[in-house]
């Protein structure tokens, strides 16, 4: 039986975060878990692709924007499972059995959130994302995402927008998405540079926005100019 899950991992400009992440995902290798890595990169200028290469991963190119970027990744990867991880994001030990065990199941879910700082700031942080995916559902990326591939195409999969992209596939998913165990520690360096609570509230704000109905493109416009 050949192994199940397709790993998809979004990059652009990651060479300071990929190999961790790709070293976290060694145990789903040993554990005969993982089939095919698939790195999706959105035109990096450092050395990001060529680490990829040397791993072993899958690489496709294209334009900037997750929602493309992981689109083409799911599309050229050949697992019946699905497991989106960001460039950033690293996997705690033991998520392989976690994730067996989800797929023994039939569940699809997302891990819980953390930041690899210390501090009351990270912390209250990811309560508050771990929260939100509980309770309305709506896990982001850098949480993880399992998946089964006939569940993916069955919802139409990501669209191609340049954020939110995490959402609408939650939103598409109706519910059906489980906080599964395994833990994903995610890299900081963003909320330290903006401000924890500033871009906590930018992302709130973000959010709230897309749900009522504005334009992921004119979003995405604001977001890069804060």
């Amino acid at each position: 039986m050949r192994a199940p899950v397709s790993i998809i991992i979004p990059t652009l400009n990651a060479e300071a975060d990929l190999p961790a992440t790709l070293a976290s995902l060694m145990e789903g290798l040993q554990a005969g878990v993982i089939r095919d890595v698939v790195v999706s990169d959105g035109g990096s200028c450092d050395q990001t692709v060529s680490m990829a290469e040397a791993a072993g991963a899958h690489v496709v190119t294209g334009g900037p924007g997750r929602g493309g970027q992981l689109r083409r990744g799911v599309a050229a990867s050949t697992g019946a499972w699905l497991l989106v991880v960001h460039a950033d994001t690293q996997l705690d030990a033991g998520w392989s059995s976690i994730v067996q065990e989800a797929m023994s199941k039939q569940l699809a879910g997302y891990g819980r959130l953390r930041f690899r700082a210390k501090g009351f700031a990270p912390a209250a942080v990811a309560i508050w994302a771990n929260v939100r995916s509980r309770v309305f559902g709506l896990p982001y990326g850098d949480q993880g995402l399992l998946i089964p591939r006939a569940l993916y195409d069955n919802v139409g999969g990501y669209p191609d927008i340049p954020l939110m992209e995490d959402v609408a596939l939650a939103r598409a998913l109706k519910g059906r998405l489980r906080a599964l165990g395994f833990t994903a520690r995610t890299g900081p360096e963003r909320y330290q540079q903006g401000g924890w609570a500033r871009r906590g509230a930018r992302n709130l704000l973000t959010l709230i926005r897309y749900l009522l109905g504005a334009d992921p493109e004119v979003l995405a416009q604001a977001y890069r100019r804060r």
